[in-house]
């Protein structure tokens, strides 16, 4: 649970669908005709950026400045929510001088959380997601492997009234990518190819860091993983909501090494499988969501 945080809004709760037709029609946008592409567009007021963080006090500043650079489509607002995630080292200090010296700040709204004890990547999105107030969502990484200008990219199907869900995809369109990890790479496609199979998906990067998601979907799905194993199960639980509509575009990815900083191992690729296996298996779709 979290012992520190500062918060601005939430969102007020909305009821649970208990039957597959409910489902549809609490997630079905494509079925309106009352609601045009741009009139969807206009309700969108504000992104909420999670950032997950352990140890990353020599790179949050840095990725703070680049989001504080971005200025966002359609003036849309910027929901930051840190979860430290239990830093041994000074990643909170380095969040709290970056609040408090830095002029000019864009972001519209900041909210800092601490875990009492390490949980896991997986653990403190979940904590970032209850906490959004953006009608959108993503996560951006501590780190410096995912490019905050390429924001807008990732909105432009949401603003156009076309997407409620967006992947960012490091294997697809001309962006820059670091050259680095030969199995790495075949290990990232072949996990997207095995999580195709059970979701009936064609994405080119399931274990993609770039995800966006529309804030009243992914709050009411019922997430478990709290590593690395959150990519596999949300992808395929949000596959199975009713009538979502997922898009997929191309982004940078300036990747690190081991020896700067590099967390994800063999044994998450091991975890990721059995996710596929285990949440690929859900028998009907009313399973991802959040009970009463």
């Amino acid at each position: 649970m979290p012992d520190t945080i500062q918060t601005s809004n939430s969102l007020m709760p909305q009821p649970m669908p208990e039957t597959l037709q409910q489902a549809a029609e609490l997630y079905s946008e494509s079925g309106s005709t009352l609601q045009t592409a741009n009139e969807k567009a206009i309700g969108i007021n504000r992104l909420s950026i999670i950032i997950p963080a352990y140890n990353e006090d020599k790179t949050i500043a840095l990725i703070l400045d680049r989001i504080n650079e971005v200025k966002l489509i359609r003036n849309i607002e910027k929901e930051v929510i840190i979860v430290n995630d239990c830093s041994k080292d000074n990643t909170e200090a380095a969040v709290q001088n970056y609040i408090a010296n830095t002029p000019n700040l864009t972001i519209n709204y900041f909210k800092y959380i601490k875990h009492d004890v390490n949980q896991g990547k997986g653990a403190a999105i979940h904590t970032g997601i209850a906490q959004a107030t953006g009608e959108y969502l993503l996560v951006q990484d501590a780190d410096l492997e995912y490019d905050p200008g390429e924001y807008n990219t990732l909105l432009k199907p949401i603003v156009l009234g076309s997407a409620d869900v967006v992947y960012g995809s490091r294997f697809m369109g001309g962006n820059p990518h670091r050259i680095l990890f030969f199995w790495h790479s075949i290990g990232n496609k072949f996990l997207t190819f095995l999580s195709n199979m059970f979701t009936n998906l064609n994405l080119t990067d399931m274990e993609t860091g770039y995800k966006v998601f529309k804030t009243s979907i992914i709050q009411r799905i019922s997430l478990a993983e709290k590593r690395f194993g959150f990519e596999p199960e949300v992808t395929a639980k949000i596959s199975m909501v009713p009538n979502v509509r997922i898009y997929e575009v191309g982004i940078s990815y300036y990747g690190r090494t081991f020896a700067e900083g590099k967390k994800i191992g063999w044994r998450d690729g091991l975890r990721a499988i059995y996710c596929i296996l285990k949440y690929g298996f859900l028998s009907t779709p009313l399973a991802i969501f959040k009970q009463r």
